[in-house]
């Protein structure tokens, strides 16, 4: 299923033309393109986060589990004297 901003808020038929409309009249004709090269540039950044994000552990559980990197406990520093 296909989550959109539009369902998400409800907008459909007259409230979207209007929606539409006020952008339109805030932003003028000539910084429309502009503005829409922006938005697809930050949702397809999102996008790589997001699937890098989503990766990241499937990376970490084919190799070894990473070292703790906390500090030494009582028991390993009591090892190395």
């Amino acid at each position: 299923m296909s989550v959109t901003i539009a369902s998400i808020f409800n907008l459909v038929g007259p409230d979207m033309m209007v929606v539409l409309l006020i952008v339109l009249l805030l932003f003028g004709a000539k910084k429309l393109p502009e503005l829409a090269r922006g938005m697809g540039r930050a949702v397809k950044e999102f996008s790589a986060a997001r699937d890098e994000i989503e990766q990241e552990p499937t990376r970490a559980g084919s190799s070894r589990v990473a070292q703790s990197k906390l500090p030494n406990t009582a028991e390993e520093q009591s090892s190395a004297q």
